[in-house]
């Protein structure tokens, strides 16, 4: 797309903006598969028409106020890259754009307080704890509590999981093949810490040592995505710090993440930490980073599992920052087959997100719904007795559309249900 923006008038992040919106060609392929365009139905709600509002913010011919609407819709979910035959960066587009305009725009003392609130309590795990327990008390007076606010409260958990910790080294069974060093992330380290004790559970049982670093802090996505790069650039610096040298007590094979939210916003921390002293550390940090399910995959031969005596149906849903951001759709789908009695369902749309996406639920919580709903709908036509994922946010959100529709089925992380398996509690 041809375009007249000047890239260094918008900063260290002008260059990756302008290019994303040069590939662009206008061809439209991007529609069928954006999830708000399939509920807004509007040009103007599509990633092509997203780019050029932005394109038209950027180069001066249209005003923030204009295009803000159609671009806080946006999920983030990037189905729109895969899709994308010229292969524009949309990423490098909409997080830097959000990143760069945020203290320009106009909010209202509500949505500036509810962004405050969540963006001072999710990244902290103790803080979040707190915050959740407090809101179950508030949930007594919700019909007092503004609109805004109550979908807050009406996305807490009824209760919460014990809380959890991890010690510094976690030593390989037998033969050590591998050594890694884990992200153990901040909402689900609060929502279901399980997950990190079955990750590191699949891991060990596999000959891999494990590293939880006591300095790492949330991986700065939930603020990259919503356009607050102080904080999220503050995050990377201090994860970077944490995974090397004495933070990981020696050198480890890789970073492994378990959600895939915090996989895709590291990966971009050579965007976050754009134009600082810090860019080339961040591009060769990324690198490093992978999913568990990546890692586990590439050890080839795993401990064998028992065979549980019967057939145990499960569902995958695609995590997008997982399968979008990361290319990874194949290793979760490998690992679980290799479960004995497992049959493995693929849910109709499955290319469609599911409405979690960060903070999107609080911040528009009408389309979140509907996707949410739509997504448990399908899981329920398969008829799985549990639907698996590498996401905390879907598994959330998927846990709370499917008790509405009052399904039985399970919602389990693919490293809860390879521990299981090999627990013999499948």
């Amino acid at each position: 797309m041809q375009h007249d923006i000047r890239a260094e008038d918008h900063g260290p992040l002008g260059d990756a903006m302008a290019g994303a919106v040069g590939k662009c060609v206008h061809c439209g392929f991007c529609l069928a598969a954006c999830p708000t365009y399939q509920e807004l139905g509007q040009e103007t709600d599509t990633p092509r028409g997203r780019i050029v509002l932005m394109k038209e913010v950027l180069e001066g011919n249209l005003s923030l106020d204009d295009a803000q609407p159609h671009l806080d819709t946006c999920l983030g979910c990037l189905a729109c890259e895969p899709a994308c035959p010229s292969g524009v960066p949309y990423r490098d587009l909409i997080s830097p754009f959000r990143a760069i305009h945020e203290t320009r725009r106009k909010r209202t003392l509500i949505d500036r307080l509810r962004r405050r609130i969540t963006q001072s309590t999710l990244p902290y795990p103790k803080r979040f704890r707190l915050a959740a327990k407090t809101g179950g008390w508030a949930r007594l007076f919700a019909p007092l509590v503004p609109k805004p606010f109550r979908v807050m409260l009406d996305l807490l958990p009824p209760r919460l999981p014990p809380a959890e910790s991890w010690a510094k080294i976690h030593p390989a069974t037998g033969t050590r093949r591998g050594r890694v060093a884990l992200l153990t992330g901040c909402a689900q380290s609060v929502l279901d810490p399980d997950i990190n004790t079955a990750t590191i559970d699949v891991l060990t049982r596999n000959g891999v040592e494990v590293v939880v670093p006591p300095s790492q802090v949330c991986c700065g996505a939930l603020s990259w995505h919503v356009g607050n790069q102080k904080q999220a650039a503050k995050f990377a610096r201090q994860n970077m710090r944490a995974f090397s040298g004495e933070g990981t007590s020696g050198p480890v094979d890789a970073i492994l993440t378990n959600a895939a939210g915090c996989g895709s916003g590291m990966h971009e921390y050579n965007l976050i930490l754009k134009g600082t002293d810090d860019e080339s550390s961040a591009e060769a940090f990324r690198h490093r980073v992978q999913d568990v399910s990546v890692y586990l995959d590439s050890l080839g031969d795993l401990e064998t599992f028992p065979d549980p005596g019967r057939e145990v149906v499960v569902a995958y849903h695609d995590a997008c920052h997982l399968a979008n951001a990361q290319g990874v759709r194949r290793q979760p789908r490998v690992l679980l087959k290799k479960i004995p009695g497992v049959t493995l369902k693929e849910i109709s749309g499955a290319d469609m997100c599911c409405g979690s996406a960060g903070t999107y639920n609080i911040d528009q919580p009408e389309i979140a719904a509907s996707l949410g709903a739509q997504k448990a709908t399908n899981v329920m036509a398969t008829a799985a007795e549990v639907v698996a994922s590498g996401n905390i946010g879907c598994l959330t959100q998927l846990r709370g559309h499917l008790e509405r529709q009052a399904s039985p089925i399970r919602v389990r992380h693919t490293m809860q249900i390879l521990r299981d398996a090999y627990a013999g509690r499948l």
